[in-house]
């Protein structure tokens, strides 16, 4: 027999089974036949697939293999590597490469239809894939045993939607004459010294004018110039100037070392001192009161022959003129 209160007992007892549902199957996770996340394809509009950073391996049939417990990672729509999130080095395979002559190691970056391609290159995977080659370039490597391809494809993206996982491939060509074997470790990694570092360059540029030239130097894979107390001065004195005079203009030039095609060192060297413009617009400087020179490899300030000349020549130059 029903009561006026038995609505209220129904309803007490509703509650008490979906707050238990909701802990076991919810909290505690020991229902086993909740629905799955479903994750999002790279190219919707979305563009947020949530994903767990892979392995990456990097193996050359079974003379060589280099496994890392993480991958290669870009910001959506950039070029440049973060190799951090990779968890290892690259130092046995560029050994690998150093001591295969007769090996070419081609270098394949991705890119997704859903990203805006900013470098002059005709696409943002050949961009990365230059990026790397330059990378291993500097690390000794002749430019004849690296090739670049870009190629277009679906890359899962970060959940907040802002870089992606991947990028880059490596696939091994040419004559492979060691013998195979099941197991092969990659031999020492060679030390090759290095008198001079982008630090100490860059640390050696001494401001006395905003007329007479002074170079910027960047870390290895890295687009932010190393910044000095002589730069400060100079970029300071510069803005002033260039306020108080439309007519004149700052110059960044744009070079490189003479490793890898001359058209190639071209690109990178514009992009280089596009990067600067970039930076430099935001404290101040009209955009059309900068103006940004490419030389490649054609002005080189040391000696390309040495790993510290190399690193000298990597430059952008800038001056009031």
């Amino acid at each position: 027999m029903f009561t006026h209160k038995t609505p209220w007992v129904i309803l007490l007892i509703l509650w008490m089974m979906g707050s238990t549902w909701w802990h076991v199957c919810k909290i505690k996770q020991l229902c086993g036949n909740d629905a799955q996340p479903v994750a999002v394809s790279a190219d919707s509009t979305l563009d947020i697939t949530p994903v767990k950073t892979p392995g990456f391996t990097i193996a050359d049939e079974d003379y060589f293999r280099l496994n890392f417990p993480g991958n290669f990672s870009f910001a959506k729509s950039g070029a440049n590597a973060n190799m951090n999130s990779l968890g290892g080095s690259l130092g046995s395979m560029i050994t690998y490469i150093k001591v295969s002559p007769n090996r070419t190691l081609e270098i394949i970056g991705y890119y997704s239809k859903g990203e805006a391609n900013t470098t002059t290159f005709p696409n943002l995977g050949l961009a990365r894939a230059e990026g790397i080659k330059q990378y291993l370039i500097q690390q000794g490597i002749s430019a004849t045993s690296l090739t670049t391809t870009g190629v277009e494809r679906d890359i899962p993206f970060t959940a907040k939607g802002d870089s992606l996982v991947g990028g880059l491939d490596f696939v091994f060509t040419g004559t492979a004459d060691a013998p195979a074997t099941d197991s092969v470790t990659a031999p020492t990694p060679v030390t090759i010294a290095e008198p001079t570092t982008e630090k100490e360059l860059a640390a050696s540029e001494k401001f006395t004018s905003v007329f007479k030239p002074i170079d910027l130097y960047f870390p290895l894979s890295v687009a932010n110039y190393i910044k000095t107390d002589e730069t400060k001065k100079f970029f300071e004195e510069a803005t002033k100037y260039l306020a108080e005079h439309k007519d004149k203009k700052l110059l960044l030039t744009g070079h490189t070392d003479s490793s890898g095609p001359d058209e190639v060192n071209m690109r990178l060297s514009l992009d280089r001192a596009n990067q600067v413009k970039s930076k430099l617009r935001k404290s101040g400087i009209e955009a059309d009161q900068i103006a940004v020179k490419a030389k490649g490899e054609t002005e080189p300030k040391a000696d390309n022959s040495t790993i510290s000349g190399r690193k000298a020549n990597r430059r952008v130059t800038v001056v009031v003129e």
